[in-house]
């Protein structure tokens, strides 16, 4: 009876995976994915990165050994077997891109959504996850990354000594900042980096947590991003998925509930970006991904929008200004996101003295972060008319006018903000048929809505911002 009660659960948990099929990821068929499609997709998909130091693959109890588990939970499961670095890291960058990259292309065909892509590396495997969240194109960048005693440091004095090695080379190790660039935890960036599962054993003597995975996660708290941390007494290294481990059955109901919790977006969201500031960026505002104005209005908006915050703090629409907007990964990534509605909120910094001495150039640079959104609005009205039918969609683009400036600190001047910046934002607005939402004037903060320094909303001030954005986008 016991034998063919093993036998039943050994069929059951087969009959989970519909389909199972390996492709390669690179013309000589030394990189390849090995995939695993689960009978009832819930549209989540997860891609594997396995470990072994750089040098060779663990993908067994890496790899493989999780498939039937995650297809039972309906997930879609991909496991990457890269090619090694030798002396050459853009090989495992580019296989593990390349893995994300089809499974996003592939998504309908497989029944994933495709804002619903997460990473999951283990060790060495778990440093090249982390890579490829925080240094990779928006494209290819995970949506939330689960990361087993992960490498995260490429300095060997506090990490694995071999996966710096053979990642960085030893040509690599000399440079103080291709090491400070790949140890992860200073890649971390704010709203950017994607949610965080960070999972280690408290004895794990050959890549010490102290100072790899909870240094990526204190990264991420810094920055108020998303991540959390499970932490078990014993275990050592490299207990993956194998069930050896002597949590293996708490470890499955844990990161399968924070699985099941993670809500993403539907994947025929209409997509939001909010440009902007710190005042978009939620500056003052602990954990601003959840309280900011921009969280705020997901809230309001609901699943079938998809909001996402580019903000960055101190940064100007000028491009001569002290941190012009638009040489930032942010906006890159707000290009890269195919947005349907576009919310610009700039202007505040640009009031200041050695910033507004370039006042001359801030219709131009505004205009250009226009037509680089819309380059259908170039042309004149009547020809885009014409153009119609062979236009592809664009985004709906809304000006937001900086709030009031309460107090004139960091030398932010409310009177060039009023009487210069607005006017120009309204030209701007008027020539190409934008809508302006007129922050200045309805959003009346006051001290009950303001940080001290009178520039900045608080968590009332960020819910009040998301109110009047919520109703323009409705009207």
């Amino acid at each position: 009876m016991i034998s063919f009660g093993l036998l039943l659960l050994a069929v059951t948990m087969q009959a989970q995976t519909a389909r199972k099929f390996t492709l390669n990821l690179t013309d000589d068929g030394k990189a390849q994915m090995v995939c695993f499609l689960p009978q009832n997709p819930s549209g989540k998909a997860i891609v594997a990165v396995p470990g072994g130091g750089y040098s060779m693959l663990s993908n067994t109890h890496e790899g493989y050994l999780a498939s039937d588990w995650l297809n039972q939970q309906g997930i879609a499961y991909f496991v990457v077997n890269y090619r090694l670095p030798e002396g050459d890291r853009s090989k495992p960058i580019g296989d593990v891109e390349g893995g994300i990259r089809i499974v996003r292309d592939s998504a309908a065909v497989w029944g994933i959504n495709p804002h619903d892509v997460g990473i999951m590396g283990f060790s060495a495997g778990g440093h090249l996850a982390s890579v490829i969240s925080t240094h990779s194109d928006f494209e290819v960048r995970p949506d939330f990354t689960i990361l087993f005693y992960p490498v995260i440091s490429m300095d060997e004095r506090v990490s694995h000594k071999w996966s710096c090695v053979n990642f960085l080379g030893k040509e690599g190790q000399k440079d103080p900042a291709l090491v400070r660039d790949f140890s992860t935890m200073n890649s971390v960036r704010r709203h950017l980096t994607p949610p965080a599962l960070i999972i280690s054993a408290s004895d794990d003597r050959l890549v010490p947590f102290i100072t790899n995975g909870l240094e990526y996660y204190k990264a991420m708290r810094r920055e108020g991003n998303d991540c959390a941390m499970l932490v078990y007494p014993t275990g050592d290294h490299g207990f993956g998925f194998g069930p050896w481990f002597k949590y293996h059955d708490l470890l499955l109901e844990e990161l399968g509930t924070w699985l099941k919790n993670r809500q993403a977006p539907q994947a025929d969201a209409i997509r939001v970006a909010c440009i902007g500031n710190s005042i978009t960026d939620g500056f003052g505002i602990d954990m601003a991904t959840q309280y900011g104005y921009p969280a705020q209005l997901q809230k309001k908006l609901g699943n079938g929008y998809w909001v996402k915050n580019f903000g960055v703090s101190s940064r100007t629409m000028l491009n001569k200004g002290d941190f012009p907007y638009m040489n930032e990964m942010a906006w890159r990534d707000a290009l890269a996101f195919k947005p349907d509605i576009v919310l610009i909120k700039l202007g505040t910094n640009d009031s200041k003295p050695y910033n507004w001495q370039h006042k001359a150039e801030f219709r131009q640079d505004l205009e250009q972060m226009v037509l680089t959104l819309r380059p259908d609005l170039a042309v004149s009205s009547k020809k885009r008319k014409k153009a119609k039918s062979i236009v592809p969609a664009k985004p709906e683009i809304y000006l937001c006018t900086p709030i009031k400036a309460e107090k004139p600190t960091w030398e932010i001047s409310d009177s060039v903000i009023a009487n210069e910046i607005i006017p120009i934002q309204q030209a701007v607005a008027a020539k190409y048929g934008l809508k302006v939402i007129d922050l200045h004037t309805l959003y009346e903060g006051g001290a009950q809505q303001m940080l001290p320094d009178g520039i900045h909303p608080n968590g009332k001030g960020a819910l009040r911002m998301a109110e009047i954005i919520f109703d323009a986008l409705k009207k």
